[in-house]
């Protein structure tokens, strides 16, 4: 009986045995199916996405090739540029000179015009106008207060924007129009200046011209002389503003074009003959030859005979004053102005002739030297493009 139940025992396990192995197969195999699958499946799935990406990517150059050809079939819009005239940019730059006279203290030229008037005439305005020599000295002082006007209105109008006119210039400025724009708003300063400097002259009792030769009214043609003079001063101010490329080298030129515009007047520092001809491209000499035709020069009387004469009267010889005898007799017989006329006439000079050819003919010397100012000006502002700042 147990020897039976043993074979039993191993048979039965034999049998578990093929059992748990066909099982293990059984597994195996449907692992190794799966396995099989996923991998179909994966494969499928990568050839989808890739199909999708490749579709993807030609619906994208499909997309850009039809955008691209929208936009070279459609035409290119172009802004045009505003105020790109010459008019336009001088409306333009006349605007800003305007807010920056207001905004920037410009507005100071103009009081500092009539403190300068008020000195002058304070100092020479007694004769101004009324003797040779009186209208000779005040006639040289007003040309300076012109001239002194015309510096400071615009010694650095320009070169303190000069990274500006540079920056705009490449956008599309005309020179020509920003320095019309300043010719414009300068001539309008220039002409307040004129104002205050003879209403200035007026208020101190500074005794006028009654005889005119053009306008017949001696004050708007001492006016004109006075305006030409500063604008003419004003335009070389601008052309030296232009040149500089910094305000400081401005104003350190100024003092050196001032004493030139003093020595070369030809009126008070004599000169030798051969630098005579220099005095052509001053200022002053035409604005001082103006005034002085205006006044009739040489038909004032001169003092400076007499008033030496007077300061000599206690001058004794032998025990007598000869000289106080004689112009004790000259006054009781009512002769110094006789005598003051007769100096005069010694001492008349041909370029102050009362005559309104002289006159035009210092009008015109300063009209083209403010011409060329200007045009200078503009050429040395048109190569601003090379500045290495």
């Amino acid at each position: 009986m147990s020897k039976k139940r043993k074979n039993k025992r191993v048979r039965a396990a034999q049998s578990g045995n093929e059992v748990s192995g066909a099982v293990l197969i059984e597994e195996v195999s449907a692992e190794t199916a799966e396995e099989v699958s996923t991998e179909e499946v994966s494969a499928e799935t990568a050839e989808e996405v890739s199909t999708e990406g490749v579709s993807a990517e030609t619906e994208e150059e499909v997309s850009t090739k039809g955008v691209s050809a929208e936009v070279e079939e459609a035409p290119v819009e172009t802004k045009e540029l505003k105020h790109t005239g010459r008019a336009f940019q001088v409306v333009i730059y006349f605007g800003k000179l305007f807010r920056m006279f207001f905004f920037e203290s410009d507005w100071k030229v103009l009081p500092m015009s009539a403190v300068i008037a008020g000195l002058v005439a304070f100092a020479v305005g007694a004769n101004l106008f009324k003797t040779m020599e009186g209208t000779l000295l005040g006639s040289f002082a007003v040309s300076c207060i012109c001239i002194w006007n015309g510096f400071f209105n615009s010694i650095q109008s320009v070169c303190r924007e000069r990274a500006i006119i540079k920056r705009e210039h490449r956008c599309g400025l005309h020179i020509s129009s920003y320095i019309a724009a300043h010719m414009l708003y300068q001539a309008l300063l220039c002409a307040a200046q004129v104002v205050i400097t003879i209403q200035i002259l007026r208020m101190t009792n500074v005794t006028f011209p009654t005889v005119s030769l053009l306008t017949g009214k001696p004050l708007v043609d001492i006016g004109i002389t006075l305006f030409l003079s500063i604008y003419c001063a004003d335009m070389l101010a601008i052309l030296v503003s232009s040149i500089s490329r910094t305000t400081t080298a401005a104003m350190t030129i100024m003092p050196f074009l001032l004493i030139v515009q003093l020595v070369f007047a030809g009126a008070l520092f004599p000169l030798p003959q051969q630098a005579r001809f220099l005095t052509d491209f001053t200022i002053s000499k035409w604005s001082l030859t103006a005034l002085c035709v205006q006044a009739d020069y040489n038909d004032l009387p001169m003092v400076t005979v007499w008033n030496t004469a007077v300061s000599m009267k206690n001058l004794e010889i032998e025990g007598k004053k000869p000289l106080q005898e004689a112009l004790v007799y000259i006054e009781q017989n009512g002769m110094k102005q006789d005598i003051l006329k007769a100096c005069g006439e010694q001492s008349q000079k041909p370029d102050y002739e009362f005559s309104l050819e002289k006159l035009l003919n210092c009008w015109l010397g300063l009209f083209f030297q403010t011409a060329a100012y200007a045009g200078l000006a503009v050429v040395s502002l048109e190569s601003i493009d090379k500045d290495k700042r």
